[in-house]
């Protein structure tokens, strides 16, 4: 079952939001009446799911996704509303005031934040026991941290709201306040969260599934041993394992806790606002059928954008023909003229990692991976190469990845050194994750997001572009937040 991701509006009403005045003309009573909302165990709880809510950016997550790939050497787009903003991500030419900064990485993150901050600052006072707040503080304490660390990853250090300046200007925190910040309040959260498959329902917050956000943030801030450990010890619960099947793992039928690949994930319902739009993107043009996909029954109540998600093909083409990872990526379809049209060059195949036969409109059920536990194995190869060369357990690891994936096992005579397997591991990462929103991060960390760019014609590929621009919005409200250099 999965756990029931809404947002709580009632809650959301009697924190003042004004858009919800006219609502509430009559004082409700209750459990939820101003006086008491936030001193109930129910009123409290409603509060936590509301910040797990907008964590859950369903139908954003096509432009997360985007957003981190047609930056890199992964995905491309054309076509549509929504190439306006993408090909100023594909030729690094985006400023402030593009729109997916603000609608789709800022605000999430910070609603986030605001109502975590809710929970932390009221829990103390909820008539519950104190086993009960030890649970709700700590999983509030890892969903603000969580989207501390995804607004690090986006924008560097950012203003760092807590319920002692949830308002008002505030500066930007320095870059040692912010990591120490993400990293103090998941490892001080841990003990108070429940094993991997004891939480309350599916998708809410566990030892595993913090230490797997602590072990990716460790990754990306190149904190090798801390990474290397916090992996480890989401191994350890011998609860996660690597699903058998590739292609199979992302239907919908192997969804919620019995896929225990799935550490974290962005749980979509084929209904707004819950859907995962991508599959609608990636279809191309006049799409009828397609011999690779006979299990997906496309119907024309189905959405197709006239935007195109693409991949690149020195990326699609850089898979080992015998790789089971390509059977989710889209190189011929029959049109509604009933020709075979071939989409294997020219940056036109499609990642069909998300499709659903049950889509209604743009929504598809298909959940959006967050964490997997491929990435946690990679996680811990890559940190033990950079501590100590590639070892007899980083190509465990890796090979671990690459035995599902139906490809040779790597060994020494091919990686002998900490560079060479360095370079294999962001060539696994790029085939296991495609169509995942990891790419951009992928590349940062190795040090060649610049480069690669560069070496694809893109003039406005300057350093400074590692970091995207804090939203004008934000420094327009925030006189005291300071933009990044070079914007």
């Amino acid at each position: 079952m999965k756990f029931p991701v809404r947002y709580i509006l009632t809650v959301s009403c009697l924190l003042s939001l004004t858009a919800c005045e006219k609502a509430l003309e009559v004082t409700p009573k209750g459990e939820f009446s101003p006086a008491n909302v936030l001193t109930s165990e129910a009123g409290i709880k409603s509060l936590l799911f509301s910040s797990y809510a907008q964590a859950q950016t369903q139908t954003n997550s096509r432009f997360v996704i985007n957003d981190s790939e047609v930056s890199t050497d992964v995905g491309f787009n054309t076509g549509g509303a929504e190439n306006g903003q993408l090909i100023t991500l594909v030729n690094f030419t985006w400023d402030p005031s593009l729109g997916t900064f603000n609608g789709d990485m800022w605000e999430p993150n910070y609603r986030t934040i605001r109502d975590a901050n809710g929970v932390i600052e009221n829990i103390d006072k909820v008539n519950t026991s104190d086993a009960v707040k030890k649970l709700f503080r700590a999983e509030a304490r890892v969903l603000r941290a969580d989207a501390y660390a995804k607004l690090y990853s986006f924008f560097g250090a950012v203003p760092l709201r807590t319920p002692a300046n949830q308002t008002g200007p505030l500066a930007r925190a320095s870059d040692a306040e912010i990591k120490t910040f993400i990293e103090t309040e998941i490892s001080q959260s841990l003990a108070d969260l429940p094993d991997p498959g004891k939480e309350e329902s599916w998708g809410r917050y566990n030892k595993g599934i913090a230490n797997a956000i602590l072990a990716k943030f460790y990754l990306n801030t190149k904190q090798w041993q801390k990474a290397a450990d916090a992996a480890k010890a989401v191994m350890d619960f011998n609860y996660y394992a690597l699903n058998s099947n590739y292609a199979t793992m992302f239907r919908i039928e192997n969804e919620g806790a019995t896929n225990r690949e799935m550490i974290l994930v962005l749980q979509c319902r084929p209904e707004d606002p819950f859907g995962n739009w991508y599959q609608a993107g990636a279809l191309p043009a006049a799409y009828k059928s397609s011999p690779q996909f006979p299990n997906y029954v496309y119907k024309t109540t189905m959405s197709n954008f006239a935007t195109q998600y693409r991949l690149r093909t020195a990326f699609t083409k850089s898979f080992a023909p015998i790789d089971k990872r390509l059977e989710l990526i889209c190189t011929s379809y029959i049109n509604n003229s009933n020709q075979t049209v071939d989409i294997s060059t020219g940056d036109n195949a499609r990642s069909f990692k998300y499709w659903d036969n049950n889509t209604v409109g743009n929504n598809s059920g298909t959940d959006v991976p967050v964490i997997r536990y491929a990435d946690i194995l990679l996680t811990r190869a890559e940190a033990l190469n950079e501590l100590n060369g590639p070892t007899a357990e980083a190509f465990t690891l890796i090979n671990a990845v690459r035995t599902r994936a139906g490809i040779p096992n790597l060994t020494l005579n091919d990686t002998p050194a900490k560079d060479a397997f360095r370079t294999a591991i962001f060539r696994e990462r790029g085939w296991e994750f495609v169509a995942e929103g990891k790419r951009r991060e992928d590349l940062i960390r190795q040090g060649t997001f610049i480069s690669l760019a560069l070496a694809r014609g893109v003039a406005n590929a300057k350093p400074e572009r590692e970091l995207f621009p804090i939203p004008q919005v934000e420094i327009d409200a925030n006189p005291l937040c300071l933009q990044n250099p070079g914007y």
